[in-house]
């Protein structure tokens, strides 16, 4: 049997649909014997296995995106990991990671599993990762994914992405109109720099109220306080807490003579953040 001959047209044909190295194409239709079905097939059971040998990697760099439609209504972050800064940094990486964000922005999945799930060109969105595990030769992963949806004039959900893709952020604000863009993204950019943990101190989760309130004991057994008036400095210790920690009550990074809440307000005494969603590296 004679050796099918693969030309650099195909090669380059292969490599434009799949992203992989001109060497691993080549291979791929090779021994595919220049069968395109097969050299894909081929180059994805290489991405597997690369998948499954550098599973217990960790895949801290990579980037963030952020997106909302262009009526403003639903917005999505998430984050696509890798193992350097070198492939964090390439242009089809990004591109994919958006062309993921923005197949997340149609279909609005609930989770990052029902994200993986979403077909994605000829496969799912989970395979497409595990193929570019092996085009890419690092662990990649969606290692996380929120997303914010509001009503038809109930509000609008703003972007804003951090320099190089380190953090995204999605807020929700409860008023429409273009002039709200501008105070949304100041918003956006308060959560990526001082990274709240809730919107206020209702949405903060019981279990860090506690640890706190115990934190703030322990402290001021530490400092000899009598043990009277202890639960006292506690809960004087948690309001701090909230002050520094929720996105309403923070110090606005702009104008440190008002919190957030008053900012918004400033602009339209109606104006507020109702979500908020943060996704960074690390």
């Amino acid at each position: 049997m004679s050796e099918v001959k693969i030309s650099a047209a195909d090669v380059k044909k292969l490599r434009d649909q799949t992203g992989a190295g001109m060497m691993d194409c080549k291979k791929a239709l090779t021994e595919s014997d220049g069968d395109f079905d097969k050299a894909i097939d081929f180059l994805r059971k290489k991405g597997q296995k690369m998948a499954s040998k550098r599973a217990e990697r960790e895949a801290k760099e990579g980037v963030v995106i952020a997106v909302t439609s262009g009526n403003k209504n639903k917005g999505v972050v998430l984050r696509l990991g890798c193992e350097t800064d070198f492939v964090a940094k390439n242009d089809d990486f990004v591109n994919l990671a958006k062309s993921f964000a923005d197949l997340a922005l149609k279909n609005l999945p609930n989770t990052v599993e029902d994200l993986l799930a979403l077909p994605f060109e000829d496969v799912t969105v989970g395979e497409k990762v595990i193929e570019q595990t092996g085009v890419i030769g690092e662990k990649i992963e969606i290692s996380k994914y929120a997303k914010i949806e509001t009503a038809a004039g109930e509000g609008q959900v703003i972007p804003y992405i951090h320099m190089g893709y380190r953090a995204g952020v999605i807020v929700a604000l409860n008023l429409e109109g273009p002039q709200f863009e501008a105070p949304g993204k100041d918003v956006a950019m308060q959560v990526a720099a001082m990274r709240p943990v809730a919107l206020d101190k209702d949405g903060v989760d019981p279990s860090i109220i506690e640890k706190e309130i115990e934190i703030g004991k322990e402290q001021a057994r530490a400092e000899g306080k009598p043990e009277a008036i202890i639960e006292k400095i506690a809960m004087g210790k948690l309001n701090k807490f909230y002050k520094e920690n929720t996105l309403l009550n923070q110090g606005f990074v702009k104008d440190g003579s008002m919190n957030v809440a008053q900012y918004l307000q400033s602009i339209d005494k109606n104006l507020t953040i109702t979500d908020f969603k943060n996704i960074e590296l690390g």
